[in-house]
């Protein structure tokens, strides 16, 4: 989808974001099977998103994109929070996770390896830093941006 109609969906949606407490983590359009859908991922700040703000987040973009919709064709919206094991694509959540367990997925492998996971410790605008244990070792392994394929918070088990 082009990204022009993707920024005009942010501005057309963000004041119902704002009026339900919530922000932005990602917006997606996306063709699956035969339909067309537009995910809204939505986040709130030190608290989590459950089943009745989704609910009312959904009505309120709904009604909106009703009324004024750049998108020309037929779509589902989907409004979603981006759960646990979330993607990590933007500076800003790379930030928010640092502290948090990761998944990274290498261009070039590292170490050997093609996937890391660890605790993410650190992030500027070129590299993070990752925690991570070998056998018995911990050690910290700085990883550049543009060595990242697919980066998301994971679940330690």
């Amino acid at each position: 989808m082009n990204q022009t109609i993707l920024e005009k969906v942010k501005t057309i949606i963000q004041p119902a974001l704002d009026s339900n407490g919530v922000f932005l983590y990602d917006i997606q359009y996306v063709k699956e099977g035969n339909d067309w859908i537009l995910r809204v991922l939505i986040d709130k700040e030190h608290a989590s998103i459950d089943l009745d703000v989704c609910c009312d987040v959904s009505e309120a973009i709904s009604q909106i994109l009703d009324k004024n919709d750049p998108i020309p064709n037929e779509y589902l919206l989907e409004v979603s929070s981006p759960g646990v094991e979330r993607p990590l694509k933007t500076f800003q959540n790379y930030k928010d996770a640092i502290g948090k367990y990761v998944l990274i997925q290498l261009i070039k492998p590292q170490l050997e390896y093609n996937e890391l996971v660890g605790t993410l410790s650190s992030v500027n605008e070129l590299a993070i830093e990752l925690e991570i244990r070998i056998k018995t070792r911990t050690q910290k392994l700085t990883i550049e941006f543009t060595n990242i394929a697919n980066a998301m918070t994971t679940v330690k088990l």
